[in-house]
């Protein structure tokens, strides 16, 4: 069976989003091109990693051209994107490896998220090797997404996507770690239960 690649290129929209009350959200990255959307489910660590790598790469291509590459320094407030979710939220497959590239020649920004695959192996070289082959077939690999933006569009994804994953459970004031609305064992209080 040949590699199912989701292509949106350029897509009508492609926003991080999630479904759930914080301390329990399911995060997903969301590609629409006219009545087509896909749906990828990921964790909330992998959407700041994009988002943030996302922002770092565009600001190295604005500095490598010295400015003149179609990338805004700021999310450009008509590209900003606050809606939620398009619905119905159908998973095609949960993210494992992530890829980002810049494109110069077509000033385009290329996200490729690639479908988890668990992989059997006997030893760690074992596992070394299936994963080069898994990689290096183009043909047979698991499902992907591949996302082909403009500079906007890129910087409008990191933006959202950021917002949405520092949108969760406050931080406890104290030692950092999240707070649940039923509170949570500080451990800078020695155990003692800490309220929202």
């Amino acid at each position: 069976m040949s590699r199912q690649v989701f292509l949106y290129d350029p897509p009508d929209r492609f926003v991080a989003g999630t479904v759930g009350l914080p301390g329990r959200r399911t995060f997903f990255l969301q590609a629409t091109a006219g009545p087509r959307t896909t749906s990828v489910a990921l964790e909330k660590a992998q959407v700041a990693a994009l988002a943030e790598r996302m922002d770092e790469l565009l600001d190295e291509v604005m500095r490598r051209s010295g400015g003149s590459a179609a990338v805004p320094a700021m999310t450009p407030t008509e590209s900003a994107d606050s809606a939620p979710l398009d619905t119905p939220i159908e998973e095609e497959f949960r993210v494992g490896t992530m890829a980002l590239a810049w494109d110069g020649e077509e000033q385009r920004m290329i996200v490729e998220a690639q479908a988890l695959v668990e992989l059997d192996a006997d030893s760690e070289e074992d596992l070394a090797e299936a994963e080069e082959r898994l990689l290096q077939d183009e043909e047979n690999g698991p499902p992907m997404l591949r996302v082909r933006l403009t500079g906007a569009q890129a910087r409008a994804f990191a933006k959202r996507a950021l917002d949405v994953v520092n949108a969760g459970r406050p931080p406890c004031p104290l030692c950092s770690l999240p707070l649940d609305p039923e509170g949570h064992v500080c451990p800078r209080q020695n155990g003692y239960r800490r309220g929202a």
